[in-house]
């Protein structure tokens, strides 16, 4: 008589489970391997963290990430998106690429940020959407809202009431005299190069965290 555990187990296995749970197993063990070959923090992060001045927020299983800073009477945030780093790119980068990849290292896509000051609940806001692309921050768009909250708000209703306010120009459009003032704000805040630099590095850091985890998550329900 056969043990009802024994069907009960073999019915919950599909013929494929094994090899694909094999396979897992073999990524994750190339991926922690690699892993171990580099510092376990990064030299690009210990620099950045020593500097003290932004703060990160990065929860993991989460593909969004935060960085805050206070200067002066301001609060700054910059969000940005791991996502973006698979997110199709634009034939002209993939062309750039290609072109030039026996003789230099295969650069970085663009990554997307969302730059919000703030100087207090009841003073409005600056939201700005600009690229950290070959190592500068490159501006979109400068929106100002007179809610802070609204420009905040990370919310369907908050983003819906966006949606029909007028967000100003596009940046090129602006006088080159005013852009120019734009981008020494901007710096003078630690908007930069620097930052520009350390967003993709970073994204291109926790993305490799979260595949692994990813990995291990996915292996651990197949294997059940």
């Amino acid at each position: 008589m056969r043990a009802f555990g024994t069907t009960a187990w073999r019915l919950s296995q599909g013929e494929t489970d094994l090899s694909l749970s094999q396979k897992l197993h073999e990524e994750i063990n190339f991926e922690l391997q690699a892993a171990k070959a580099n510092a376990e923090v990064p030299a690009f992060l210990k620099e950045f963290q020593s500097s003290g001045i932004w703060k990160i927020e990065d929860l993991e299983g989460h593909d969004e990430v935060a960085l805050e800073r206070t200067f002066g009477n301001e609060t700054i945030r910059v969000l940005f998106s791991i996502a973006d780093i698979d997110a199709p790119q634009d034939p002209a980068f993939e062309d750039a690429e290609g072109a030039d990849e026996q003789d230099a290292p295969i650069p970085m896509p663009p990554i997307r940020c969302s730059i919000i000051i703030t100087k207090g609940s009841d003073q409005g806001a600056l939201s700005i959407d600009a690229l950290a692309q070959d190592g500068a921050i490159v501006v979109d768009n400068i929106s100002f809202y007179t809610n802070a909250k609204l420009a905040t708000e990370l919310t369907s209703e908050a983003d819906w009431k966006r949606r029909g306010l007028y967000i100003g120009p596009q940046f090129d459009h602006l006088d080159t005299n005013v852009q120019e003032e734009f981008e020494r704000y901007l710096d003078e805040r630690g908007i930069g190069g620097d930052l520009a630099l350390f967003v993709p590095d970073y994204a291109e850091y926790k993305e490799q965290k979260e595949y692994v985890k990813w990995l291990q998550n996915v292996k651990s329900f197949i294997d059940v």
